[in-house]
């Protein structure tokens, strides 16, 4: 359920234990979270501050292992960042999160890889036929000769 039914701590994380994170080391990152605040999954610290639960696939498969830390993504994660992060948060300095609503901590851009950008430099502006949809509807059969597959 999305419903918390019972009072979690002031930061929430959600570590994602799907599959691609799995392989890439969340259960390093559990293991880290665990460790580090005194607290299995499903559980919060004695001080209120922090819960841990083990959810299912978040959807920043490209940036495994990562955590939903609140309403935040912070992803690429490894033990020693996961710590830095849990340590920021004790303090109440979360780190800010990037351009795209997501903070990568290994100090990557959005999904890019090490080498930034290697693609999709330029926008391409869709072209249409003059005189295309004269006619005003399509042919269901004739989609795709429409579509200029």
């Amino acid at each position: 359920t999305m419903f918390n039914r019972q009072k979690i701590g002031k930061y929430f994380i959600q570590l994602c234990g799907t599959t691609p994170c799995m392989i890439c080391g969340s259960e390093d990152i559990r293991k880290t979270i665990e460790n580090h605040l005194g607290i299995k999954n499903g559980q919060t610290t004695k001080d209120g501050m922090f819960t841990l639960l083990e959810v299912e696939c978040l959807g920043a498969c490209a940036n495994a292992p990562m955590i939903q830390l609140n309403d935040d993504y912070y992803e690429c994660l490894t033990p020693a960042t996961t710590i830095e992060l849990l340590e920021a948060c004790k303090r109440d300095e979360p780190p800010a999160m990037g351009k795209w609503g997501s903070l990568p901590m290994n100090g990557q851009v959005s999904c890019e890889g090490p080498l930034g950008k290697t693609s999709l430099f330029e926008i391409v502006a869709p072209t249409v036929a003059e005189g295309r949809f004269a006619e005003g509807s399509v042919d269901p059969a004739s989609v795709k000769e429409h579509m200029d597959y």
